[in-house]
C-alpha cells in the first residue's frame, strides 16, 4: 500500500511538469515575406529540425526518470533486503529499501532527465534557426552592449632614466657602483 501510494505521488508530481514542444527561440518574417509564406517555412523548418534532434525533450525527459526510478528501486530493495537480513528481517528490509530507493531514483532520474531535455532543446533550436534562416527568415541577435569608458585616466608613464655618462679616464667609479669587466667597450651613443 505504501508503495503504491508513493509511485502515485511520483507520477502526480511527474504529470505536473511539461516541456514545450517546438522552438524557444524568436525568429521574425524575412524582409518582403508574407506571414502565410513563414507559416509555411516555419512548419518546414519544425519537421526538420525534429529530424535533427532525434527525439522529444519529453521523450528523454520521462525515460531518465523513469530508468532513475527503476534503478533506484531495484538498487534500494537489494540493499534493504541485505540490511534486513543482517536484522533478521530481509522482507521487511526489500521493502523499505524499496521504497526508498523509488523515491531517490526518481530524484536523481528527473534531474538527468531535466539536463538531458535541455541538451535536445539545444539542438532543436539550432537546427530550427539554421533552417529558418536558410530560407531568408531574420534571427534577432543580443545586442552587445557598448562598452563603458571609465572616467578614470591612467598617468602617463615615468620619463626614462637619463643614459649613463661615461667617466673621463683615470677616474673611478664611485663606491658600490657597478664597474665593467676590463675590456668592455664604451656604451655608444
Amino acid at each position: 500500500m505504501r508503495n503504491t501510494t508513493i509511485l502515485a505521488c511520483v507520477m502526480l508530481l511527474a504529470a505536473c511538469t511539461t516541456v514545450p514542444q517546438g522552438p524557444r527561440v524568436m525568429v521574425l518574417p524575412g524582409a518582403g515575406k508574407s506571414f502565410e509564406q513563414f507559416q509555411t517555412d516555419d512548419a518546414v523548418c519544425r519537421q526538420w529540425a525534429s529530424q535533427q534532434a532525434g527525439t522529444t525533450a519529453q521523450a528523454v525527459s520521462g525515460q531518465s526518470t523513469l530508468t532513475g526510478a527503476a534503478v533506484g528501486t531495484l538498487l534500494g530493495a537489494g540493499l534493504g533486503a541485505a540490511i534486513g537480513a543482517a536484522g533478521g528481517h530481509p522482507g521487511v528490509g526489500a521493502a523499505v529499501g524499496a521504497g526508498g530507493g523509488l523515491v531517490a531514483g526518481t530524484a536523481v532520474g528527473a534531474g538527468a532527465g531535466d539536463t538531458s531535455a535541455h541538451e535536445v532543446q539545444r539542438r532543436y533550436d539550432n537546427a530550427y534557426q539554421q533552417c529558418m534562416y536558410a530560407k531568408g527568415n531574420q534571427i534577432p541577435a543580443a545586442a552587445v552592449p557598448a562598452a563603458r569608458r571609465s572616467p578614470y585616466v591612467a598617468p602617463p608613464p615615468p620619463p626614462p632614466p637619463p643614459p649613463a655618462a661615461a667617466l673621463p679616464p683615470g677616474v673611478a667609479p664611485p663606491p658600490g657602483a657597478a664597474v665593467p669587466p676590463p675590456g668592455t667597450p664604451p656604451p655608444l651613443r
